[in-house]
């Protein structure tokens, strides 16, 4: 079992750890579809998405929450940059996106967590899995305050509102955007989201191991009742990995039904399959069947940590 297979992405071309590589293969997009434009704004957007979370940008502490991390991050930015490549070619929509909304798709992309990170000053909560609840609306923020620094202010406001596609405190359906066409980034990115960690060869070992941790941490694995009493929902690890089956159906109807099928745009990067809905109904099934014989000792694959990577990298 080879845990550097880990690394990458559902092609097993691309090292979805490594942010150079992300960006190389999303800057090729990008000039296959506008041969004439600048990739500025989405290197520039790269660099500081990895300083961020590498707790080099000011006023931030380094991202410590194991499950919504730099990989998953490189993951659902490379899947909305196949997503949005595929809509152009497909030319079946009212209007392409062109250059500028492209960027705003990646730049969104990248920091569509960021609100997991803590800031330096921040005295009131212990590790990012405790903003579980408000991390889409505290990334809004953030977009708000970081796209003038990269010269795209007259987008922030809409990128603020993109975010939400990624998150259930607003519902799809009444999130404010100013066309149809950023609606229809905003469904692009919302299901690049859901497909590149329900991909994730690893997603059953991660939702045990690492998700698991950020629910507790933020109250999402027990809640409140109405009378006042508490109600566990997920008991451990291997609980949340048995109730995994409902939750992906779940996420299955948000994709065709909230967000439109935008997902089937992945096929035009491998020849009218759909690797990442092929991956997802294979980590589905497997998981289908671990709740059915209540045992979870099958999760076997290796999960490599960022300091795991960071060692790896220096002996290269």
């Amino acid at each position: 079992m080879n845990p550097d297979r880990n690394r990458y992405d559902v092609s097993e071309r691309i090292d979805v750890t490594d942010p150079g590589a992300v960006n190389a293969e999303v800057r090729r997009i990008f000039f296959a579809l506008y041969p004439g434009g600048s990739a500025e704004h989405i290197d520039q957007a790269f660099r500081d998405v990895d300083a961020l979370y590498r707790g080099k940008y000011p006023g931030y502490h380094a991202c410590d929450t194991a499950y919504h991390d730099m990989q998953h991050v490189l993951d659902v930015t490379l899947a909305m940059a196949r997503l949005m490549e595929g809509y152009e070619r497909a030319k079946i929509g009212p209007e392409r996106f062109e250059a500028p909304l492209f960027c705003l798709g990646i730049v969104t992309a990248l920091f569509h967590d960021c609100g997991y990170v803590r800031e330096l000053d921040d005295t009131v909560h212990r590790s990012g899995g405790e903003l579980t609840r408000t991390h889409v609306s505290r990334g809004a923020g953030f977009l708000r305050r970081y796209l003038p620094t990269i010269g795209m202010g007259d987008m922030a406001d809409i990128a603020a509102a993109l975010i939400h596609f990624t998150g259930y405190e607003i519902p799809v359906a009444q999130i404010e955007v100013p066309t149809l066409r950023h609606k229809l980034l905003g469904s692009l990115l919302g299901s690049a989201d859901i497909i590149a960690q329900m991909s994730d060869r690893c997603y059953l070992e991660k939702c045990r191991d690492r998700l698991y941790p950020e629910f507790v941490a933020g109250g999402i694995a027990r809640r409140r009742l109405d009378d006042g009493k508490e109600e566990v929902v997920y008991a451990s690890g291997d609980d949340l990995v048995r109730k995994t089956p409902a939750f992906c159906e779940s996420a299955l109807r948000r994709l065709e039904q909230d967000l439109g099928g935008c997902y089937r745009y992945a096929e035009y990067q491998f020849g009218g399959r759909n690797l990442y809905r092929m991956k997802i109904d294979k980590n589905v099934q497997f998981a289908q069947a671990l709740s059915r014989a209540h045992d979870t000792s099958a999760l076997k694959r290796i999960l490599l940590t960022e300091k795991d990577r960071s060692k790896k990298s220096a002996a290269n």
